[in-house]
């Protein structure tokens, strides 16, 4: 697949699933697949500069179309050196067309087939957001990627919701790309079909007759258990492109990207590390660990051994000192760290895919976050 400055080549295939890895050359740089996104939503990752987001080992980051547009405004953004120059991120990025909001707005939002009407949850003032209207958003703001605008529905939805969210969505999809005047900028599809297998097969095959130079999967993770996620992913990949990147939108945990990986996803965002990390919650290989829980008080072991962040140079005693005594540093450095522990699973996962064990590196890691056991909740402070 090349669109003037993309290009994306896979390296290697798991003999025993669908697992792969990949790269996806942009204007901005390379990203080495599978690859998980840290979520600026607002043109910063909360508490973190671009030099320790850049540490964690991410590669590529992701913005949002509606927050952006409310505030502080798309062509700020633009006369401001677009989100690369105003954020000082120079890697690549992904902006979300602002579907999401669709589905966790929805008290303030009317649909029609035209447009989407908001009413900002900063002021109460009206913002309209069309196919063409997003892709105009998206191309000021300069992102590497665009989404198209999609319609989300809550989960599980009556069926005759389902599917013409799902139809509205490849309409919209439609509009999106006659509207795109950028040529530096992808423009990526989105699969909708709720949890109907034949859905989600239907709009794939639909989707991948408009040539997006990729292709995500929306609309999971909005209340689903993760066994139906996991059935949706089996039905939907092979009915997208293999030579495009797959992408899954707002997943996940740990265990949902090794799930995910599996089934063939090559890209995620999720604001779970960094939402997490500002509640003084760890993700390690382990499981997660409950900084202000008493038993961490006088815990000198650092979150994780052998990892390189700089929140593992400090004790865990330490570090729920931070959170008890209200200290910014601990939210800071928790983040640092759950998101260097995303990017070091997957680092993983692509030399695993890579020796053509990820069947088995996959097991254990499940085995491993799954065997231990809950900490109490008890805390001090």
């Amino acid at each position: 697949m090349a669109v003037n400055s993309f290009n994306f080549e896979v390296h290697a295939q798991d003999p025993i699933s669908s697992a792969r890895t990949s790269t996806f050359h942009t204007p901005h740089g390379p990203v080495a697949m599978p690859a998980f996104m840290p979520v600026g939503t607002q043109g910063t990752v909360k508490g973190l500069t671009v030099d320790m987001i850049r540490a964690t080992g991410a590669e590529m980051i992701l913005g949002n179309t509606y927050h952006l547009a409310l505030r502080p405004g798309e062509e700020v953004v633009r006369e401001l050196g677009g989100l690369h120059g105003f954020s000082g991120w120079s890697g690549p990025i992904l902006t979300d067309s602002g579907g999401f909001q669709l589905f966790s707005l929805t008290a303030n939002t009317t649909i029609t087939e035209e447009k989407v009407v908001f009413r900002s949850h900063i002021d109460g003032n009206l913002l309209e957001l069309s196919p063409e209207r997003a892709v105009e958003i998206q191309e000021a703001l300069g992102a590497d990627v665009a989404m198209v605008l999609d319609q989300v529905v809550a989960l599980p939805s009556p069926p005759e919701l389902v599917r013409e969210a799902m139809e509205r969505s490849i309409r919209w999809a439609r509009r999106c790309k006659a509207a795109q005047t950028r040529s530096d900028q992808a423009l990526f599809g989105i699969v909708q079909g709720g949890l109907d297998a034949e859905l989600r097969v239907q709009c794939a095959q639909q989707l991948a007759e408009l040539e997006f130079p990729g292709y995500a999967v929306g609309g999971l993770s909005v209340g689903e258990a993760p066994a139906e996620m996991y059935r949706i992913l089996e039905a939907t990949v092979p009915a997208m492109p293999t030579d495009r990147p797959r992408y899954l939108m707002g997943v996940g945990r740990p265990e949902d990207l090794l799930e995910a990986v599996r089934r063939g996803i090559d890209l995620f965002d999720c604001v779970m590390p960094t939402r997490n990390g500002r509640n003084a919650l760890a993700f390690t290989a382990t499981g997660t660990v409950r900084l202000k829980n008493l038993q961490h008080a006088r815990d000198p072991r650092p979150l994780e051994d052998g990892c390189p962040c700089a929140a593992c140079r400090h004790s865990r005693g330490y570090l729920r000192h931070l959170f008890l005594a209200n200290e910014m540093l601990g939210p800071i450095l928790v983040s640092l760290h759950n998101l260097t522990f995303y990017q070091r699973l997957l680092a993983d996962a692509r030399a695993a895919i890579g020796a053509g064990r990820y069947g088995s590196f996959a097991d254990e890691r499940l085995r491993l976050m799954r065997s231990t056991s809950s900490e109490s909740d008890t805390e001090d402070g």
